[in-house]
Protein backbone atom coordinates (compact mmCIF):
# COMPACT_ATOMS: atom_id res chain seq x y z
CA UNK A 1 0.00 0.00 0.00
CA UNK A 2 1.13 3.52 -0.81
CA UNK A 3 -0.34 6.33 1.29
CA UNK A 4 0.21 10.03 1.90
CA UNK A 5 -1.64 13.06 3.21
CA UNK A 6 -1.86 16.21 1.11
CA UNK A 7 -2.77 19.68 2.32
CA UNK A 8 -5.24 21.96 0.53
CA UNK A 9 -6.29 25.52 1.22
CA UNK A 10 -9.99 25.98 0.49
CA UNK A 11 -10.21 29.63 1.53
CA UNK A 12 -13.11 31.51 3.05
CA UNK A 13 -15.81 30.52 0.55
CA UNK A 14 -17.73 27.30 -0.07
CA UNK A 15 -15.84 25.26 -2.62
CA UNK A 16 -15.79 22.22 -4.85
CA UNK A 17 -12.06 21.71 -5.39
CA UNK A 18 -11.05 19.39 -8.25
CA UNK A 19 -8.42 16.87 -7.07
CA UNK A 20 -8.43 14.73 -10.22
CA UNK A 21 -4.99 15.77 -11.48
CA UNK A 22 -3.44 15.13 -8.06
CA UNK A 23 -5.17 11.74 -7.93
CA UNK A 24 -3.95 10.82 -11.41
CA UNK A 25 -0.38 11.78 -10.53
CA UNK A 26 -0.55 9.76 -7.31
CA UNK A 27 -1.50 6.51 -9.10
CA UNK A 28 0.54 7.01 -12.29
CA UNK A 29 2.66 3.93 -12.97
CA UNK A 30 1.16 1.99 -10.05
CA UNK A 31 -0.63 -0.79 -11.98
CA UNK A 32 -4.08 -2.08 -11.02
CA UNK A 33 -5.74 -1.36 -7.70
CA UNK A 34 -7.97 1.08 -5.86
CA UNK A 35 -7.44 4.71 -4.98
CA UNK A 36 -9.00 5.43 -1.59
CA UNK A 37 -9.46 9.07 -0.58
CA UNK A 38 -10.36 10.14 2.95
CA UNK A 39 -10.89 13.58 4.49
CA UNK A 40 -10.20 13.55 8.26
CA UNK A 41 -12.56 16.46 8.90
CA UNK A 42 -16.11 16.55 10.29
CA UNK A 43 -17.14 19.25 7.81
CA UNK A 44 -15.83 18.18 4.38
CA UNK A 45 -16.50 15.45 1.86
CA UNK A 46 -15.36 13.84 -1.38
CA UNK A 47 -17.61 13.79 -4.47
CA UNK A 48 -17.18 12.22 -7.88
CA UNK A 49 -18.97 14.65 -10.21
CA UNK A 50 -18.63 16.56 -13.45
CA UNK A 51 -16.85 19.91 -13.10
CA UNK A 52 -16.33 22.89 -15.34
CA UNK A 53 -19.80 22.86 -16.91
CA UNK A 54 -21.61 24.29 -13.89
CA UNK A 55 -22.20 21.03 -11.99
CA UNK A 56 -19.80 22.07 -9.24
CA UNK A 57 -21.79 25.30 -8.72
CA UNK A 58 -25.02 23.30 -8.97
CA UNK A 59 -23.79 21.00 -6.18
CA UNK A 60 -23.09 23.98 -3.93
CA UNK A 61 -26.52 25.43 -4.76
CA UNK A 62 -28.24 22.11 -4.02
CA UNK A 63 -26.40 21.78 -0.72
CA UNK A 64 -27.40 25.37 0.06
CA UNK A 65 -31.05 24.46 -0.58
CA UNK A 66 -30.85 21.27 1.49
CA UNK A 67 -28.66 22.74 4.23
CA UNK A 68 -29.36 26.49 4.51
CA UNK A 69 -26.80 28.71 6.27
CA UNK A 70 -29.22 29.98 8.89
CA UNK A 71 -29.84 29.67 12.64
CA UNK A 72 -31.83 26.39 12.59
CA UNK A 73 -28.78 24.27 13.50
CA UNK A 74 -28.15 23.17 17.09
CA UNK A 75 -24.41 23.10 16.44
CA UNK A 76 -23.96 26.88 16.48
CA UNK A 77 -20.36 27.95 16.98
CA UNK A 78 -18.52 29.71 14.17
CA UNK A 79 -20.09 31.54 11.25
CA UNK A 80 -23.88 31.60 10.72
CA UNK A 81 -25.11 28.17 9.64
CA UNK A 82 -21.88 26.43 10.62
CA UNK A 83 -23.88 23.47 11.94
CA UNK A 84 -24.88 22.54 8.39
CA UNK A 85 -21.22 21.85 7.61
CA UNK A 86 -21.34 19.09 10.22
CA UNK A 87 -24.41 17.54 8.57
CA UNK A 88 -23.04 17.70 5.01
CA UNK A 89 -20.78 14.59 5.29
CA UNK A 90 -23.94 12.50 5.67
CA UNK A 91 -24.81 13.62 2.11
CA UNK A 92 -21.30 14.02 0.65
CA UNK A 93 -19.24 11.40 2.50
CA UNK A 94 -15.67 12.04 3.65
CA UNK A 95 -14.36 9.23 1.44
CA UNK A 96 -14.36 7.82 -2.09
CA UNK A 97 -12.89 4.76 -3.79
CA UNK A 98 -11.93 4.83 -7.48
CA UNK A 99 -10.67 1.88 -9.54
CA UNK A 100 -7.22 2.21 -11.07
CA UNK A 101 -6.30 0.21 -14.19
CA UNK A 102 -2.69 0.09 -15.33
CA UNK A 103 -1.88 3.25 -13.35
CA UNK A 104 -4.82 5.23 -14.74
CA UNK A 105 -7.97 6.34 -12.91
CA UNK A 106 -10.96 4.39 -14.29
CA UNK A 107 -13.27 7.41 -14.28
CA UNK A 108 -16.05 8.09 -16.74
CA UNK A 109 -15.53 10.73 -19.42
CA UNK A 110 -16.99 13.59 -17.41
CA UNK A 111 -16.17 12.43 -13.87
CA UNK A 112 -13.83 14.34 -11.57
CA UNK A 113 -12.80 13.70 -7.98
CA UNK A 114 -13.51 16.72 -5.80
CA UNK A 115 -13.13 17.94 -2.25
CA UNK A 116 -16.38 19.58 -1.10
CA UNK A 117 -16.04 22.10 1.72
CA UNK A 118 -18.86 24.29 3.06
CA UNK A 119 -16.95 25.28 6.21
CA UNK A 120 -15.75 28.84 5.66
CA UNK A 121 -14.25 28.91 9.18
CA UNK A 122 -11.48 26.41 8.41
CA UNK A 123 -9.55 27.13 5.21
CA UNK A 124 -6.97 24.35 5.70
CA UNK A 125 -7.88 20.79 4.72
CA UNK A 126 -6.11 17.48 4.45
CA UNK A 127 -6.87 14.58 2.16
CA UNK A 128 -5.37 11.12 2.65
CA UNK A 129 -4.54 9.38 -0.65
CA UNK A 130 -4.06 5.60 -0.40
CA UNK A 131 -3.35 3.21 -3.28
CA UNK A 132 -4.39 -0.35 -2.52
CA UNK A 133 -3.41 -3.43 -4.50
CA UNK A 134 -4.46 -7.07 -4.17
Amino acid sequence: MKSETRDYRTGDAEVVLDLTDDCAAFVAGEGDGLLQLFVPHATAGIAVIETGAGSDDDLLAALGDLLPADDRWRHRHGSPGHGRSHVMPALVPPYATVPVLDGTLALGTWQSICLVDLNVDNPDRQVRFSFLTG
